[in-house]
């Protein structure tokens, strides 16, 4: 039987706009450009460059780049988009509020407590900022199903959880009965809750109220965790402030949920905190991903120095990834593990919406056909990362997409590359050429 094409999964449709934009995105004359439009859209305070509120701007953007990368504006769209992605075969979905806060120097200098100044600002940002951010967040959470995943950013939350953030203080009382009341809402439903990375001024503290929550909601009863932090491979530190986390769910008993991405703030994050070269990046994702599926400490990931002779905790992994190469390497671990009749660590494999559809759709058609011959091998579980909002909301994630195109443009070239040689191979079957 002849190998399936892995893009044959998806809509004409998809193909064709995936192409277009990839083919933008991998033009140096293009991407610039694009580029600038899309910041300008992004950060403008003008009603008439605001998707919200110009309806023609809105129009060409949502049947664009918005649906390449984005759920949909209300519950029944992002349905529509959910559901098709589950009937050809990805596992679950990984689903964000797009609302969110990017900050530079000026805006971090002026940040202050809305509790500290007086009852009338501090009734006004739990209305404004922490109440709306909430109801998105727990409508998103009602938006998936048992097994899915809702990814959490703090920072949309306001201007009193930037403070909190930046300063390492404890969620203010409204911002931890908002996030209580979110996980108390996943747990029961089944849905496990992604707490993004974000930039560096204010991740020390969104990796204090992650452990905080993970020792809360994630027993190791049944191995399974509710609360996952992100770690970024590309930071010099991150094996590090992995290892004091895996100590700390040793210690306290918990099930540290980990999703691994190779990092998104590169626009923002300071340049000397990040690895010189991108090998340097490719050797820390790949050696922590094989830590954690393996469950034992390498020469990347060291044990914490007081974990020297300690067991390696229980961990649900997240391995959130477009490098064909490193994804591949996991997936030949797993089926070494499967075929010794060893235990396997939780992990899923996932990648963003719109983008590497080669990587996400080759594990797909491997989790269909896994086993087929009597072979034990590895049974990828395949999600999309997706968000929802209006499409202004949506601005600044796209924003970010476009900007992780242009930093990583040999993937965006292999992206675009794919689907033109699956376009070709469509039009060849439909003049009965062998395809």
């Amino acid at each position: 039987m002849p190998k399936a094409h892995p893009l044959s999964i998806l809509p004409l449709s998809s193909i064709v706009r995936s192409l277009a934009i990839t083919s933008i995105s991998s033009s140096p004359l293009l991407l610039g450009p694009s580029l600038a439009i899309m910041s300008k859209l992004a950060h403008t305070q003008s009603p008439l460059l605001s998707p919200d509120t110009n309806p023609l701007l809105r129009y060409l953007l949502k049947r664009t780049f918005y649906r390449q990368f984005c759920a949909g504006e209300n519950a029944t769209e992002v349905k529509h988009t959910v559901d098709s992605l589950k009937s050809i075969g990805f596992k679950g979905v990984i689903l964000g509020y797009a609302k969110e806060v990017v900050m530079d120097e000026k805006h971090m200098i002026s940040l202050s407590s809305c509790s500290d100044t007086n009852s009338e600002t501090a009734e006004a940002c739990i209305r404004n900022e922490i109440i709306p951010w909430a109801n998105g967040t727990l409508g998103t959470v009602k938006m998936t199903c048992p097994g899915d995943f809702v990814a959490l950013k703090f920072t949309g939350a306001g201007s009193q959880a930037l403070y909190d953030l930046s300063n390492k203080r404890d969620p203010s009382p409204a911002l931890r009965e908002a996030i209580d009341s979110i996980c108390k809402l996943a747990a029961e439903r089944g849905v496990r809750l992604l707490f993004d990375a974000e930039q560096q001024a204010v991740q020390a503290g969104i990796d204090a109220w992650t452990l905080e929550y993970m020792r809360k909601y994630n027993s190791t009863t049944h191995g399974k965790a509710v609360i996952y932090g992100t770690y970024q491979a590309y930071l010099k530190a991150t094996p590090s402030v992995l290892a004091s986390h895996l100590a700390a769910a040793r210690k306290d008993g918990f099930t540290l949920g980990v999703k691994l991405v190779r990092g998104a703030y590169l626009g923002s994050d300071p340049r000397h905190l990040i690895h010189d070269i991108k090998a340097h990046t490719d050797a820390a994702y790949n050696g922590i991903a094989e830590s954690l599926a393996l469950r034992s400490y390498n020469s990347i990931l060291r044990p914490a120095e007081s974990e020297k002779e300690a067991e390696f905790p229980q961990v649900n992994v997240v391995l959130a990834g477009h490098n064909h190469t490193s994804v591949r390497r996991i997936q030949t671990l797993r089926t070494l593990q499967a075929r010794q009749g060893l235990p396997q660590t939780e992990l899923v494999y996932a990648q963003l919406q719109g983008m590497a559809d080669e990587v996400s759709c080759e594990l797909v058609q491997a989790g269909k056909v896994a086993g087929e011959e009597g072979v034990k091998v590895d049974v990828p579980k395949a999600y999309k990362y997706l968000v929802w909002g209006t499409t202004g909301e949506c601005m600044k994630y796209l924003l970010r997409r476009a900007q992780e195109n242009r930093d990583a443009v040999e993937r965006t070239l292999e992206g675009r590359n794919a689907m033109a040689g699956e376009l070709v191979r469509r039009v060849k079957a439909a003049f009965g050429f062998n395809a």
